[in-house]
């Protein structure tokens, strides 16, 4: 399980160190794929994605949402390679996707990480804190969690 979260420099190649914590689930092999509504990336191991991807198989193409979905999801995955020192290079398209410059978050969210521009990340976890209109109600989404049975 992925959790926690690990900054990173990020070099002008797009070369990106893997964090030890999550190399060691990962082997030498992420999928990373464009992220859902926020400018950030998500990074499966192999299993996990493998997972996704049989779910998504189920789904019936007749249906124009699935081929949406499936052409944004699949199309813009890529999968990466570590080299010796554990850095695996994110292509240009999913580097220009998720902002990403100098310095990344790797954020552990169970069975993927999610892969953030340092100062987009603090925009968005600021919503967990903040008093502004766009903040997130941790009682609203406490409550859906417990709808959840979580």
């Amino acid at each position: 399980m992925f959790i926690g979260e690990h900054k990173q420099k990020m070099d002008t190649k797009g070369r990106v160190v893997v964090p030890s914590k999550f190399r060691d689930e990962l082997g030498n092999q992420v999928v990373v794929t464009k992220g859902l509504g926020e400018n950030c990336l998500y990074a499966f191991s192999r299993e996990s994605w493998e997972k996704v991807v049989s779910k998504l198989e189920e789904l019936p193409m007749t249906n124009m949402k699935v081929r949406n979905f499936n052409r944004f999801f699949l199309a813009g995955a890529s999968n990466l390679e570590a080299d010796k020192l554990g850095r695996v290079l994110v292509n240009s398209a999913l580097r220009e996707y998720a902002l990403l410059d100098k310095e990344v978050v790797w954020v552990g969210v169970g069975n993927r990480m999610e892969i953030w521009d340092v100062d987009k990340w603090k925009e968005n976890s600021d919503k967990f804190i903040g008093d502004s209109e766009d903040s997130i109600d941790m009682e609203e989404l406490s409550e859906y969690m417990a709808e959840l049975g979580i």
